[in-house]
């Protein structure tokens, strides 16, 4: 099985009696659907729907959630979850030195949570314990998410800067659509409802290596999108689709700096381009 480390990565658990109903009424995904032995991609929205903060999410124990996101967030993130805690009987807390691993290529053990956002692919497991022996690097890491099409903030878009349809929580789980009301709800739904969803998460790649992260994607002299996780001569972005239907449909060539690309959507998703903008669907066939 291969491991790594992932040491830009930490923990916060929510607690108690009403922690569930708390998270159902404030983060995207659905905590009262949520499998044991599954971490689960979620998200705390700004009011306007964009994601402040990204986090897999998973039970512990009869009561409580642990909360695996970017380490230099927690506080913040602490702070922001008191504040929607009002009156409800959670404890909100980070987990003192916090080991997170991922891991893949291998059979799961009982410590191990099967990671959705890859489920639809290849078996990929989060293992919160005791450090591990690193079998596998962060780039190994970082290749997998590229193969299957798996965004993380700060690495491929920064925070309030995307909505949860831009980075496909809307397809692995990531948002509900069902559960009802949480913040950023409304905007969530109105994209659903309308298709209006006009960036995608979209893998590239080229016959050289290319630039690095937030180089602009171009076609025509028009900026239709940005690299993220760049790992040799693959990569992330996000990418306006229509604009890059449109380049496609004309023969316009799309570059990374000088570096020519080619743009796919993951198959997983069963979205192509140009993505039809079909009400009350996603884009899915």
């Amino acid at each position: 099985m291969k491991s790594v480390a992932l040491t830009d990565r930490a923990l916060v658990r929510i607690a108690g009696e009403d922690a569930e109903n708390l998270l159902q009424d404030v983060i995207t995904c659905d905590v009262a659907a949520l499998p044991g032995g599954t971490a689960r991609v979620g998200a705390l929205l700004t009011p306007q729907g964009k994601i402040l903060y990204e986090f897999l999410v998973s039970r512990d124990g009869d009561d409580g959630f642990l909360f695996d996101l970017k380490a230099d967030q927690i506080p913040a993130f602490v702070q922001r979850m008191t504040m929607y805690r009002l009156r409800a009987k959670a404890v909100i807390e980070p987990v003192e030195e916090a080991v997170v691993h991922a891991f893949w290529d291998g059979d799961a053990d009982r410590h191990c949570l099967v990671d959705e956002r890859f489920s639809a692919v290849c078996p990929v497991y989060r293992v919160y314990r005791d450090p591990q022996a690193d079998t596998a690097s962060r780039e190994d890491y970082d290749r997998l998410r590229i193969q299957v099409g798996v965004a993380e903030a700060d690495q491929d878009y920064a925070s309030s800067d995307a909505f949860p349809h831009d980075v496909l929580m809307d397809l692995n789980h990531g948002v509900s659509m069902t559960k009802g009301c949480y913040v950023g709800q409304e905007v969530v739904s109105r994209m659903q409802h309308r298709g209006t969803a006009r960036r995608r998460l979209t893998r590239v790649s080229a016959d050289k290596p290319l630039p690095g992260a937030g180089t602009p994607l171009e076609a025509g002299g028009k900026t239709i999108g940005q690299l993220g996780t760049t790992v040799g001569d693959t990569a992330l972005a996000l990418v306006r689709t229509d604009r890059a239907a449109k380049a496609m449909d004309d023969h316009t060539p799309i570059r990374a700096g000088d570096v020519p690309v080619t743009l796919t959507l993951p198959a997983w998703t069963g979205l192509r381009f140009p993505i039809a903008e079909v009400e009350g669907q996603s884009g899915r066939p």
